[in-house]
């Protein structure tokens, strides 16, 4: 059972017949009892009156995936399996970074019929989000109480990421068509695939004669080269203790998913395979052999429920995973932070050698916060944080100059940054030959 916002008034109510009856000589105490005890009365005849909230058929309708920060409707179905019309309220446990409201749903049921109650849903939590069960209160007649069941009808939700960076896609997909030759801007690179051929025009590189051509039809024959495709990518997302650090409004592990979603379904577009790795001592979501238009969805479901994970990352480990998704990887795009020459050690002792055919990218994002920190001079305390926001920012060149030595490509970059750069670097590569 439960009693009502209307029982505190009620009781205070009682002070005006304790005062009258106090005037004509009633104990205050007795009077003060007797007023008690008609309140419970009526409390109780209240839950004696109400419906049986139990006598109610419950079910769900909830959404099988929504994208962070979207909203999306989710439903209760209560039917009245009872002989008594329900007034009440209803209440969906939800757990708060689903974003549900605050307030009950208001219920009023005659028996034997059915209502649908509406819940306005924005999650604020990427992963899988769960309701276990729902709490029907009916009130009596007085509205001083009423009876209240739990019933365990559970429904989840899951929160794909937002993949805010999408907005950048259409500019480098136009890019890429260029390179492609839809537009007939045509490249000649290491590693480029023949397209066609086509007569000499000044100012051509003369090593794309053909001369066999040349010589069968009389005049001098070019040959035009295009983009290779059916290359492999291979992504890997850092889950361990450094992608759980707050920047800007989320963390880097966020920043890093967003930069894997549109790395990918640009490589999508381009031909190319791509695979995609979350490790850090075991791997947290694996995807591999899934192209065309399921790709996106495949790497969003599979990112969803992945949080930071507390520990270190094993790399050895993590690269050796690497190697059992692909045995050719041409280009390995590693989304990891690794600002700190200490803790960059086990990173950099297994870092992949790259070859004439591997290109390794490292992307870290950055905190725009510590560059303005170590800007600042204008106390005693700024010179302090100044200082060791410096410290910070070196040490971070110092592992990106460690990483060019190793043969990889150090790109850092703001959460907001980071996704294009990454997408500019693989427009960049397409165009020189080398993926």
């Amino acid at each position: 059972m439960f009693v009502s916002a209307l029982l505190a008034p009620l009781i205070a109510l009682g002070v005006v017949p304790v005062v009258l009856l106090s005037s004509i000589g009633v104990s205050p105490w007795l009077s003060t009892l007797g007023w008690l005890l008609l309140c419970a009365a009526l409390v109780a005849t209240d839950v004696v009156l109400s419906a049986a909230p139990r006598a109610v058929a419950i079910t769900r309708r909830v959404p099988e995936r929504a994208r962070l920060g979207e909203p999306v409707t989710a439903s209760v179905a209560v039917q009245n399996l009872g002989t008594r019309t329900v007034h009440g309220w209803l209440r969906d446990a939800w757990q708060p970074t689903a974003g549900a409201p605050d307030s009950r749903s208001p219920l009023s049921i005659p028996p034997g019929e059915r209502r649908r109650v509406h819940i306005e849903l924005r999650p604020r939590r990427r992963g899988e989000l769960r309701s276990e069960f729902v709490v029907v209160r009916s009130r009596g007649p007085l509205g001083l109480g009423g009876r209240q069941s739990r019933h365990d009808v559970p429904g989840a939700l899951r929160v794909l990421p937002a993949f805010t960076s999408r907005k950048h896609l259409p500019s480098r997909l136009a890019r890429l068509r260029e390179l492609d030759g839809n537009t007939s801007i045509q490249v000649r690179g290491q590693g480029t695939e023949f397209d066609s051929l086509r007569e000499y025009v000044r100012g051509d590189d003369i090593r794309s004669i053909d001369w066999r051509a040349t010589a069968r039809a009389g005049t001098t024959m070019l040959r035009t080269w295009r983009p290779e495709r059916d290359r492999q990518v291979v992504i890997v997302i850092d889950t361990g203790r450094t992608a759980a650090a707050r920047v800007g409004d989320g963390t880097r592990l966020d920043a890093s998913i967003e930069a894997a979603l549109l790395l990918a379904a640009l490589a999508s577009r381009a031909g190319d395979h791509v695979h995609l790795l979350m490790y850090d001592r075991v791997a947290r979501a694996r995807v591999s052999g899934v192209d065309g238009a399921s790709l996106l969805p495949a790497l969003t479901d599979a990112m969803a429920p992945v949080h930071p994970r507390l520990v270190d990352t094993d790399w050895a480990s993590a690269f050796a995973a690497v190697r059992s998704l692909t045995t050719r990887p041409s280009l390995i795009v590693v989304l990891t932070a690794q600002d700190a020459a200490e803790s960059a050690r086990g990173f950099l002792g297994a870092f992949p050698t790259p070859s004439r055919a591997t290109t390794v990218l490292v992307g870290s994002v950055t905190d725009e916060e510590v560059e303005q920190l170590a800007r600042q001079r204008a106390s005693r305390a700024d010179v302090y944080l100044a200082a060791a926001a410096e410290q910070t920012l070196r040490d971070a060149r110092t592992v990106s100059d460690a990483i060019r030595r190793a043969g990889g490509e150090a790109i850092a970059a703001d959460p907001e940054a980071l996704p294009p750069r990454i997408a500019d670097r693989y427009l960049e590569l397409k165009a020189a030959g080398r993926l």
